[in-house]
């Protein structure tokens, strides 16, 4: 099953559900128990280059403005 990310239009909390590939595109806000909407994931994959630096080889956006936990500062 695929994690999907929400995010609540009334207390703007963003988080993750596991959902069946088949559910909704809504999802109950486990804060104010508002319906919430799917919202497109962002991703980034780094990869180690041989002289042991971590680069970004896809994606690369940062979803900081989104809310939630930032991991676009993670380094490798």
């Amino acid at each position: 099953m695929p994690i999907y990310e929400y995010v609540c239009p009334s207390c703007q909390l963003k988080f993750e559900k596991l959902r069946p590939m088949n559910s909704g595109t809504t999802a109950e806000c486990p804060e104010c128990r508002k319906e919430s909407r799917r919202v497109l994931s962002v991703f980034s994959a780094v990869s180690l280059s041989a002289g042991g630096e971590s680069q970004v080889v896809a994606g690369g956006g940062c979803a900081c403005s989104a809310g939630g936990v930032c991991a676009c500062a993670t380094t490798v």
